[in-house]
C-alpha cells in the first residue's frame, strides 16, 4: 500500500519549508490540498529554490488539478508519474468526507499521497484527521513530515511558560458556547499552572478580548500576528491596552492569543 504523508508547510515564510518537505512534494504522485491554487504557488516555489529536486517538476497550470473519482484520477496519476507532475487534489472541510474514499482507494492501489494545508501543520484546526483516522483503521501508514506550525511559533517567542500549554483552537461561534468553555478554562487553571493558547479570527478578535477580560479580568495576555510574514506583531500587555490598539485600527491578518494562570 501507499503512505499519506501529512506535511507541515510555511505559515508565512515560504523558506521556512523544510528539506525534508521539499522531497515528499517533489516525488509525490498525489497532493490532497485545501487550496490547489495555494499549493500550486508553493510547488512554484519548490521549483525555483536552488536545491535537488525532481528535474521534470512543472508550474503555472502544468500542475495535474483532478477533481475526477477514484479511477480516473487513478489513471491521472499512472499519465501525470509518466510526466512527472503531481496531481492536486482539492481537499477541504466541505468536501473532505466525499473524498477520503478517493483517498483510501489511492493508497490502496500503492499510490502515495501528501496531505497540506495552506498554511501550518495539517490537522491543527484543519481538516483531516479523519483521513488519518480512515487511514489507521484501514492499516495503511501515516508518517509525519514535521515543520511550521503557528501555535508552537507563537508559544516560544511569547515570553510566558512553555512547560505546560492548552491549545484550545478556535473558540465557538455561540456567544453562550464561548463563556461557558472559557469558565471551563477557569476552573482548568485552578488545579494546573497552564499556557492557554487559542486561534481567533480577524472579525472576532475584539469580542473575545473582551470576553477574556470579563472572566480572567485585566491580566496580561500574548497577541501575535502574521506569524513569520512582512507585518507580523507580537504584543505583550494587558487586555485592556490590547483591546485599546485594535479598536483604534482594524485588526487584520492571521491572530494567535496567549495568556498564563499567573496573571
Amino acid at each position: 500500500m501507499g503512505t499519506l504523508y501529512i506535511v507541515a508547510t510555511p505559515i508565512g515564510n515560504l523558506n521556512d519549508l523544510s528539506l525534508r518537505a521539499i522531497e515528499i512534494l517533489t516525488k509525490i504522485e498525489i497532493i490532497a490540498c485545501e487550496d490547489t491554487r495555494h499549493t500550486g504557488i508553493l510547488l512554484r516555489h519548490v521549483q525555483n529554490l536552488r536545491l535537488p529536486r525532481h528535474p521534470e517538476l512543472v508550474s503555472g497550470s502544468q500542475f495535474a488539478v483532478s477533481e475526477a473519482s477514484s479511477p480516473e484520477m487513478l489513471k491521472q496519476v499512472q499519465h501525470d508519474k509518466k510526466n512527472t507532475k503531481p496531481t492536486l487534489l482539492s481537499c477541504y472541510e466541505q468536501n473532505e468526507t466525499q473524498r477520503i474514499p478517493q483517498i483510501l482507494n489511492a493508497l490502496h492501489n500503492g499510490v502515495d499521497v501528501a496531505l497540506v494545508s495552506d498554511a501550518g501543520t495539517p490537522t491543527i484546526s484543519d481538516p483531516g484527521f479523519k483521513l488519518v483516522r480512515g487511514c489507521i483503521s484501514q492499516g495503511i501508514k501515516v508518517e509525519s513530515i514535521p515543520g511550521p506550525s503557528s501555535v508552537t511559533s507563537a508559544l516560544v517567542v511569547s515570553g510566558l511558560p512553555t512547560d505546560k500549554f492548552l491549545f484550545i483552537g478556535y473558540l465557538p461561534k455561540k456567544g453562550g458556547h464561548r463563556k461557558k468553555l472559557l469558565q471551563n478554562l477557569t476552573l482548568i487553571q485552578r488545579s494546573i499552572k497552564v499556557t492557554i493558547i487559542m486561534f481567533e479570527a480577524k472579525h472576532r478578535l475584539l469580542q473575545t478580548l473582551n470576553e477574556l477580560r470579563e472572566i480572567f479580568g485585566d491580566i496580561h495576555i500574548v497577541v501575535a500576528r502574521e506569524l513569520t510574514k512582512i507585518h507580523e506583531e507580537i504584543r505583550r500587555e494587558k487586555i485592556s491596552e490590547s483591546i485599546a490598539h485594535f479598536s483604534k485600527t482594524f485588526p487584520k491578518g492571521e491572530f494567535v492569543l496567549l495568556f498564563h494562570s499567573t496573571n
